[in-house]
């Protein structure tokens, strides 16, 4: 398993999060997930301070609403089965990548949209710079590619890193969880920085948090049903700004485009294949205002694709 630390410098001040763990949870489990937490916490210098405590309740779905309101603020909470979730607005959310187990299996060019347009192969690295729940890392690194994740919530970078953990255990998926490597850091601050230089990604991929009216068909005017993630990642994550939308395709495009024309010069040789591949609802406007230079689409979901 590949780790590397924030290069970033976090606020002093650190983001106190409740964790809470069921009471009929195995009396070794509970302990045993918290210090691992804790290890993973201040091995990746992760900006948080949790406060745990055994619930007095049954975590029911009654009852997590219940703690919503009461305590209106996000946390974590540890399951009778030791699964660790973030409670939102009500929301319990966790990345599952076990559930994408069959997409990954038979993920393939054909079947998805993503690998039609990043075109990776098992000697390649990409850059997901804007990571999530992971589930599109998971499909970019079942190429085989090595694959940076980016995800600027600490909340969420935790989700990430307990989930790669607890994969690794699985020896079916130890080596999908070798090629990832999980970074908490804004896209902004991670691609400004000179780490993101240290290696030459033959695709950057962006999937920026967009307006709820982005999901509205073009023709119908009717939203798109939005899952219990996103409305989570809602709740995180405000959508960028327009003068952020801008700096954040720059410097993406720069991570493709500079590192292209510096082969060209060194080699001699035309070196056009490093890509960026941004993802936006079917009828949202380009990144930015960018028009992409080719498109993959279904019903659903479009990504734009932009060549070095």
């Amino acid at each position: 398993m590949q780790t590397q630390q924030d290069s970033s410098e976090h606020p002093e001040s650190l983001l106190s999060v409740p964790l809470l763990y069921a009471p009929c949870a195995d009396a070794d489990t509970a302990p045993a997930m918290l210090v691992a937490i804790q290890e993973l916490i201040a091995h990746h210098h992760l900006p948080l301070s949790l406060t745990p405590s055994a619930s007095t309740h049954k975590l029911t779905q009654k009852y997590r609403q219940q703690l919503s309101s009461d305590y209106s603020t996000p946390l974590f909470i540890i399951d009778d089965k030791g699964e660790l979730s973030l409670l939102i607005d009500g929301i319990s959310v966790a990345p599952n990548w076990a559930k994408l187990q069959r997409r990954i299996v038979s993920a393939g060019r054909k079947s998805e949209l993503l690998l039609q347009a990043a075109k990776l192969t098992a000697d390649m690295q990409a850059l997901d710079a804007t990571a999530g729940f992971g589930h599109d890392s998971l499909i970019l690194a079942s190429t085989g590619a090595q694959v940076t994740m980016l995800e600027q919530q600490p909340l969420l970078a935790l989700l990430l890193l307990v989930e790669q953990q607890k994969m690794a255990s699985e020896r079916n998926w130890q080596k999908l969880m070798a090629r990832l490597t999980i970074i908490n850091n804004t896209a902004e601050a991670y691609l400004a920085s000179p780490a993101a230089n240290t290696v030459k990604y033959d695709t950057v991929y962006l999937d920026p948090m967009f307006p709820d009216d982005s999901y509205d068909n073009s023709k119908t005017g009717k939203g798109a049903k939005v899952g219990k993630n996103m409305q989570a990642l809602h709740g995180l994550v405000a959508p960028p700004t327009s003068e952020a939308e801008i700096k954040l395709f720059e410097l993406a495009q720069a991570a493709i485009t500079h590192s292209t024309k510096q082969e060209s010069v060194e080699t001699g040789i035309d070196n056009s294949s490093r890509r960026l591949i941004v993802k936006r609802p079917i009828s949202a406007p380009h990144l930015a205002g960018y028009s992409p230079d080719e498109s993959w689409q279904n019903d659903v979901v479009r990504f734009d694709g932009y060549f070095g």
